[in-house]
C-alpha cells in the first residue's frame, strides 16, 4: 500500500495524518480524544465551505481555492464544529459568533491535506492538531495522490454480459498514487479504427440501483450496446463517485437538492467544485491498453479536454439520451452551468 493511500485510510478511520508541516485529522471521523488539551485545535476548511458559511468574505485572498484557517472559540465545541461544517444542517443551524478566520501558513500542504480528505469521502474539514504520531506524507506524494495519472494492469479476464453479443474482457487497474482501483471493459475489437470509448464516472444509485435522478445507468448500458454494434469498444469505468466527492457527500449533494438546491449548487455548498474529477487517469488507462487515439461518447467537453491534455487524441461522438421527470432540471443544469453539449 502505498503511503498515499495509508494517509487516505487512515483519515477515514479517524486517526491523525501529517501532510508537510500539518498534522491534520478529519473533523467527521477523529474522536475528541485525538483532539489533545488547550487550546481548541483549529478548524481547516476548504474555500467553498468557507464561502458556503458566509467565513471566506473576511479574508480578502479567500477564493474557492484557497483553504480557511478558523480558529476555534472555546464555546465552539467539537460536536458544534461538526454540525458547522455538515451542509445539512445549514438551513436549520442558530447562528453563533463570532468566528475569527485566517489563512493557513502552508497553503500547499492544506491544499493537500484538503485534497486527500475528498479522496477518503470525507467533508473538507480537518481538525488542525499539535505534533504527535501520524501518518507521515511528504507534501508533494499528497498533491501526487489527488491527481492519480500512473496505473497498473492488476488483473484480467473474460466477462461474459447479459443480453450482449460481443466477447467481453474486463481489465481490473490499481492507480500508483493513491491505489484506488478502476476498470476496463474490452467489447469485441476496434479492427483498426480508433476504438469507440466511453468515459464513465461510477455511479452506484444510477448503475446499481436504477435512480431516475440522473442518466448514468441509461448512458452506461446505451454505450456498451454501441460498441457492441460498432465491432468493438472500451467501457473506462472510474471510480469517481459523485463527480469525484464521493458517495456518502454525494448523497449529501442529494439531500440539498431535495432542499432546492441544484446538483451545481449541492456540491459547492458542500465545499468541493462543481466536478472534481480528473481524466488524466483515463488517458493513463488507455495508454496502457494501447491507444492514443479515440472517438469519444461524450456530452462533457471536459472530458475531450482532459484527455488531449493527457496526449490522447480524442474525436466526440454525441451520447445523449431522453430526459426523464425526474432528471431533465440535472440535465438542464449540466448544459447551463457544466457546459455539457447536446
Amino acid at each position: 500500500m502505498s503511503e498515499a493511500a495509508r494517509a487516505i485510510a487512515a483519515l477515514r478511520a479517524g486517526q491523525a495524518i501529517a501532510v508537510g508541516s500539518l498534522i491534520v485529522a478529519s473533523v467527521e471521523t477523529a474522536a475528541d480524544e485525538l483532539l489533545g488539551a488547550a487550546p481548541p485545535a483549529p478548524l481547516l476548511l476548504s474555500g467553498g465551505r468557507a464561502r458556503a458559511l458566509g467565513l471566506s468574505n473576511q479574508r480578502e485572498a479567500a477564493s474557492g481555492e484557497r483553504p480557511t484557517l478558523l480558529r476555534r472559540p472555546p464555546w465552539l465545541t467539537p460536536a458544534k464544529s461538526r454540525t458547522l461544517v455538515d451542509p445539512a444542517q445549514d438551513f436549520s443551524r442558530i447562528a453563533e459568533g463570532p468566528l475569527d478566520t485566517a489563512e493557513p501558513e502552508d497553503i500547499e500542504a492544506a491544499l493537500a491535506a484538503l485534497g486527500l480528505a475528498r479522496l477518503a469521502g470525507l467533508l473538507p474539514a480537518l481538525w488542525l492538531l499539535p505534533a504527535g504520531a501520524a501518518v507521515t506524507l511528504d507534501t508533494a506524494d499528497a498533491v501526487a495522490a489527488t491527481r492519480a495519472r500512473t496505473v497498473t494492469l492488476a488483473a484480467r479476464a473474460a466477462l461474459p454480459i447479459e443480453g450482449l453479443d460481443a466477447e467481453v474482457q474486463i481489465c481490473a487497474f490499481r492507480a500508483v498514487e493513491d491505489g484506488s482501483e478502476h476498470v476496463a471493459l474490452l467489447v469485441g475489437a476496434p479492427g483498426g479504427k480508433p476504438p469507440l470509448v466511453r468515459l464513465h464516472s461510477e455511479c452506484l444509485t444510477g448503475d446499481v440501483f436504477g435512480s431516475l435522478k440522473c442518466d448514468c445507468g441509461p448512458q452506461l448500458r446505451a454505450a456498451v450496446r454501441l460498441m457492441a454494434a460498432d465491432g468493438g469498444g472500451i467501457l473506462l469505468y472510474l471510480r469517481q463517485e459523485g463527480r469525484g466527492i464521493g458517495l456518502v457527500n454525494k448523497i449529501r449533494a442529494y439531500a440539498l437538492q431535495d432542499r432546492g438546491l441544484d446538483t451545481v449548487e449541492a456540491n459547492l455548498r458542500i465545499g468541493f467544485a462543481d466536478d472534481e474529477r480528473d481524466f488524466a487517469l483515463a488517458a493513463a488507462m488507455l495508454r496502457a491498453l494501447g491507444h492514443r487515439g479515440v472517438r469519444l461518447l461524450t456530452n462533457n467537453p471536459a472530458k475531450l479536454a482532459g484527455l488531449e491534455a493527457e496526449g490522447i487524441r480524442a474525436t466526440r461522438v454525441p451520447h445523449r439520451l431522453p430526459a426523464n421527470p425526474h432528471n431533465a432540471h440535472y440535465l438542464a443544469v449540466k448544459a447551463l452551468k457544466s457546459g455539457h453539449l447536446a
